[in-house]
């Protein structure tokens, strides 16, 4: 451990100690001789700044009340939560369509430095972090700082919309509520001012946004939790009903892992198979999830559901007629 490292850890013994800490306790726990101990502890109080009292004897501690008021000063990380940072650098900056690549270079060339200060100039093989998009669409970045400042700030916003489902455009006016990422894509839950009701928007699907100057408008989080997450997937609504689906032996050791909705009851069975009961409102995105695993996975109920899941696995089976 060396002196950064060392100066990280005992300040954070100090923050968190409810009684004086002895210097065998501090040699102990920072891994160093007496001497480096209180080296530290003066360069901490000394050049630092920070409210150090007591003495060899009876421990060193923070002067109540003072600890609260006092933080290392920059950015003092040891080299694990710096690698801890760098990855989730990595996973953000490549996360939907790398839209967050260029804010966060400053942040990556400064946790590189903080790395490199650390470790005497060795170099870290960045290309052993891995980030695998999957099925993310691509998205312009200048809409999605506009969209996140406009949630963030809490300003109204306006763009131009093109729907999926009717591939009509229009202009929407509306006060974003939270933006969400699911599976790879941004997702904007707005009040819609001219319909005035909550929707859901794909980020990737507008244009020309705008933040305006006028103020959003707040809506209670359990009335956002209600209708944006009592459904299964991205899909908004309050629960309909619960789909009761059965696993076998095979596919239970992934499912049962898995977390598919925060209210999910799943329990295993005699024979091994595993049941998973899910609420949803609308049924098409659980039904595309349940039928990837094919003939590993059986909808039990409700009984529309299941016929659902036939009618789609009838249409399938007969491209290959």
């Amino acid at each position: 451990m060396d002196r950064n490292e060392r100066i990280h850890a005992l300040h954070r013994i100090f923050k968190s100690a409810r009684r004086p800490v002895t210097v065998p306790q501090l040699m102990d726990e920072l891994g160093c001789s007496r001497a480096t101990a209180y080296r530290d502890i003066a360069y901490l109080r000394d050049a630092l700044m920070a409210p150090v009292s007591g003495d060899g004897e009876a421990g060193f501690f923070y002067d109540k009340g003072e600890d609260d008021r006092f933080e290392l000063p920059g950015l003092w990380l040891n080299s694990e939560e710096l690698h801890a940072l760098l990855v989730a650098q990595a996973l953000m900056g490549r996360t939907g369509g790398n839209v967050l690549n260029t804010a966060l270079a400053p942040l990556q060339s400064r946790i590189e430095k903080l790395l490199e200060e650390q470790s005497g100039g060795k170099r870290w093989p960045l290309e052993r972090i891995r980030v695998l998009a999957h099925k993310a669409r691509r998205m312009d970045e200048h809409v999605f700082r506009v969209v996140a400042s406009a949630v963030l700030e809490r300003k109204q916003l306006e763009f131009d919309y093109r729907a999926r489902s009717s591939d009509e455009r229009m202009r929407r006016h509306v006060s974003p509520q939270r933006i969400s990422h699911y599976r790879g894509n941004w997702y904007l839950d707005a009040w819609d001012q001219d319909r005035e009701a909550l929707r859901s928007f794909s980020v990737d699907r507008m244009s020309s946004a705008k933040a305006l100057d006028a103020v959003a408008r707040d809506l209670p989080e359990d009335e956002l939790d209600r209708h944006l997450a009592g459904g299964y997937g991205i899909f908004s609504g309050e629960a309909k009903a619960t789909a009761t689906i059965r696993f076998n032996a095979k596919a239970a050791r992934w499912v049962s892992d898995e977390h598919w909705h925060s209210r999910q009851e799943g329990r295993f069975l005699p024979d091994g198979r595993y049941e998973l009961k899910v609420p949803y409102s609308n049924g098409r995105e659980l039904l595309m999830d349940i039928l990837q695993y094919g003939a590993d996975a059986e909808i039990v109920e409700p009984v529309s559901l299941r016929e659902q899941a036939r009618t789609l696995l009838n249409l399938a089976a007969s491209n290959y007629d």
